[in-house]
């Protein structure tokens, strides 16, 4: 069975820490994590990626900033974007061969081990 295209996103969000929100389409809404620092386009770069709450779709086009008081608050523009093919999808991993502008191949989302939301994110393939 060949498995469809779907959308991610990656956002540059300059909040109190300037991180990277890292979005992809599964199960009708955008899995979420955020990357602290800029994600790695080469093998054997590994980055933390802090999974956070699921988005809607419709934030996958999102950009401008959310005011001062409110969660994120601060610069959100999109730094990547395009579709992606989900590989595998585990509890504990999530392998995507992805086709953005500046991301490109096969990506890995590995869980730490007894941790509720800390992954690896790094490109595999």
């Amino acid at each position: 069975m060949i498995e469809k295209e779907r959308l991610f996103v990656v956002h540059k969000h300059e909040a109190t820490r300037l991180h990277y929100d890292f979005r992809i389409e599964i199960d009708g809404v955008l899995k979420s994590w955020a990357i602290p620092k800029v994600p790695p386009t080469e093998k054997g770069i590994k980055r933390l990626a802090v999974y956070t709450e699921d988005h809607p779709l419709d934030y996958i086009h999102f950009e401008g900033t959310i005011p001062d008081g409110n969660y994120g608050a601060g610069k959100v523009e999109i730094w990547d974007s395009g579709k992606f093919v989900l590989l595998e999808n585990l509890k504990d991993k999530i392998v995507i061969d992805i086709k953005g502008d500046i991301l490109k191949g096969k990506y890995c989302l590995i869980k730490f081990k007894d941790q509720e939301k800390n992954w690896l994110f790094f490109k595999c393939g």
